[in-house]
């Protein structure tokens, strides 16, 4: 599965155990990651969401994970773009729920309000849960439909 991961300065050390994590726990996992590359390269988290949940939008990637400072604005950046559905997740069931419920491809996640065993637990539920379809499918299908009225899909 290809997933892309981005942050801004202030989760770049969670980013970087989120990586860790992801290499040693889910090997079926191609990870892209589209930065920040080190906690001094500045960037705004509207822009490196953004940028990710165009491709997630486009196909390019199924899924992402986005961090920044609480994740509040990582999430809010990326549901700008139509066709995209981005959950900030600070606990397991949400993150899961968010997968099967919401069919969520990306996952945006707080450095500077969860430490990093928190968040990897947060990734593996993210990652290990699919859409559930059912009951939950006409409420994706009316936000998507939606996004359609107003000329964005």
């Amino acid at each position: 599965m290809k997933v892309a991961i981005g942050c801004d300065e202030a989760a770049y050390a969670l980013k970087e155990s989120v990586k860790r994590h992801i290499a040693d726990k889910h090997p079926h996992v191609e990870l892209t990651d589209f930065g920040t590359h080190g906690p001094e390269e500045k960037a705004l988290y509207p822009d490196v969401a953004i940028a990710i949940a165009e491709r997630i939008a486009a196909g390019e990637f199924p899924r992402a994970i986005l961090l920044c400072g609480t994740g509040i604005g990582m999430a809010i950046s990326a549901n700008k773009v139509p066709g995209v559905r981005a959950a900030q997740c600070h606990d397991t069931y949400s993150a899961e729920r968010a997968r099967r419920s919401n069919d969520a491809q990306i996952v945006t996640l707080g450095g500077r309000v969860i430490g990093n065993e928190l968040a990897n637990s947060i990734v593996d539920a993210w990652l290990g849960a699919e859409f559930d379809g059912g009951r939950s499918t006409p409420k994706v299908e009316k936000i998507l439909a939606y996004e359609k009225t107003l000329g964005h899909l």
